[in-house]
């Protein structure tokens, strides 16, 4: 499966309203440094000590937000 990864504040900088908030990301762990990941689907995956545990989603139209916010394109 193909991912972009990027770090929790450059998410959080992209979010938009309609989307999980920045506090349900914080309250699942997200941090402004941790490592995450979006797949094609928009799920959002946290990297922990031992996984990568989905925490929450985007909605329509997130591939090119996700680009823009990370500088990477789909591996």
């Amino acid at each position: 499966m193909k991912f972009i990864e990027l770090s929790g504040r450059a998410l959080m900088s992209m979010l938009e309203p309609d989307e999980v908030s920045p506090q349900e990301l914080q309250q699942a762990g997200l941090t402004d440094t941790c490592l995450v990941r979006i797949n094609p689907q928009g799920d959002i995956e946290v990297r922990r000590h031992d996984r990568w545990d989905v925490i929450g989603g985007l909605l329509g139209g997130f591939a090119p937000r996700v680009e823009n916010a990370s500088g990477r394109t789909w591996a």
